[in-house]
């Protein structure tokens, strides 16, 4: 009898190590689809330390559901259809719910397009600001399963052309990157800038890549411009200000937000840079813009100012919490369930563990939260954007230092004004 006592309790004691294993062995799997080479390696590089940084605080606070969050992260190589194979494999074959990319919006699109609006698996973009992504949902090409945290360009555009003409640029010659991002990018700022008094003297598209962009600078430079609008990405974009600069176009420059570099202004040199202006996405500074500033550099070794680092951790704050809120991997759920990790009737979390773990209960207990994120509190409309305010930036001894913000309410305002 007591062999039989002390096997059954064996028994018992082995089940009961094997189930702490399997909890500890429990993951939930999100697909990122980042550009961790090419163009905008940069970017997607600090966007997927990123979300790794938010999955780990989660985790730590307890995880979803008793399980890990964790990332299967594909390279996109700053190209779409590379990043559709990678999406599709990660849809189809490791059927992950969300995937979270990309960077650019000409790898978001191709994804949303062909793999994750058919699929109906949530798609988040922390960077993509075409206005296209607005209009497919708006045409109901979407599904509803994209969301994004940054704002469009038809609003960025119009910021950027009030801070070109405060800063005095009355001719502007444009080099832009030609895809759906560039070509959108400048005819939302020429819209805007035209009908503030400024006068566009040449725009010249550019393909990626180039080992040249000679003749392309050659045609910009007709007309006699008093600076260089120059949307583009740090690689392309320093080659281009660098065959500028050499062909004595004026030491002028408005940069769309990519430009945001320390790579772009090292390879430039900042004694060109003395008069470089741009516009990013802004933040309204929560506790989360707090922490992040002062953690993300020792979790990535990447400087938090990246363009995209701080928007994709609340990507994939928001994400996390979508996905314990949802109570499953349904996509449909998870869908639903990103308005309510933001709920403006909700109590305010903020990033790390500790606030995690109390968003975590208070998801457990039913309650609503409302995650405050380091670009400050967002809420999506029906089509997935956000809006928010625009940093005014300029480069100063070889460093981006800000020059100002365009408020939510004041680039409404002027939307408002120019298209009466």
């Amino acid at each position: 009898m007591k062999k039989t006592i002390f096997q059954f309790t064996t028994a018992l004691a082995l089940l009961a190590a094997a189930g702490v294993a399997n909890a500890a062995d429990c993951k939930i799997t999100v697909g990122l689809v980042m550009e961790l080479t090419g163009p905008a390696g940069e970017y997607g590089q600090a966007g997927a330390k990123s979300v790794e940084m938010a999955f780990r605080d989660i985790n730590a606070a307890g995880g979803v559901r008793g399980c890990d969050l964790v990332t299967d992260t594909r390279d996109s190589q700053s190209q779409g259809n590379v990043a559709v194979d990678a999406a599709t494999q990660l849809v189809q074959v490791k059927k992950v719910p969300v995937i979270i990319g990309g960077i650019i919006s000409s790898v978001s699109i191709p994804i949303l397009t062909s793999v994750t609006a058919p699929a109906k698996i949530v798609q988040v973009s922390p960077a993509s600001s075409s206005p296209t992504l607005t209009a497919l949902g708006r045409d109901g090409k979407t599904n509803g399963i994209f969301f994004r945290t940054i704002t469009s360009d038809a609003l960025q555009g119009v910021a950027a052309a009030k801070y070109a003409i405060d800063k005095g640029f009355k001719k502007l010659s444009v080099i832009h990157v030609n895809n759906d991002f560039g070509v959108n990018m400048v005819a939302e700022f020429s819209r805007a800038y035209k009908a503030l008094g400024g006068t566009i003297v040449s725009d010249t598209p550019y393909n990626e890549k180039q080992s040249s962009y000679a003749s392309e600078v050659t045609a910009a430079m007709a007309g006699n411009p008093d600076g260089l609008y120059l949307v583009s990405t740090p690689v392309d974009g320093a080659t281009i200000a660098r065959t500028w600069i050499s062909q004595g176009g004026v030491q002028k420059f408005l940069l769309n937000d990519g430009m945001n570099s320390p790579d772009f202004i090292e390879s430039v040199g900042a004694d060109y840079l003395k008069d470089a202006y741009g516009t990013s996405s802004g933040t309204s500074p929560t506790a989360s813009t707090d922490y992040f500033m002062k953690n993300y550099k020792d979790f990535s070794g990447i400087e938090p100012s990246n363009p995209a680092a701080d928007r994709s951790y609340d990507a994939g704050a928001i994400v996390g919490l979508a996905i314990a809120i949802a109570g499953s991997d349904d996509p449909d759920k998870i869908k639903d369930a990103m308005y309510r990790a933001v709920d403006p009737q909700g109590t305010p979390i903020h990033a790390g563990k500790e606030e995690f773990a109390k968003a975590l209960g208070l998801i457990k207990d039913g309650k609503p939260i409302r995650y405050e994120g380091v670009i400050g509190p967002v809420a999506f409309d029906k089509y997935g954007d956000i809006t928010g305010p625009f940093r005014l930036w300029k480069i100063t001894d070889g460093k981006v230092t800000t020059d100002g913000e365009m408020s939510t309410d004041d680039v409404n305002k002027l939307q408002a004004q120019l298209n009466k």
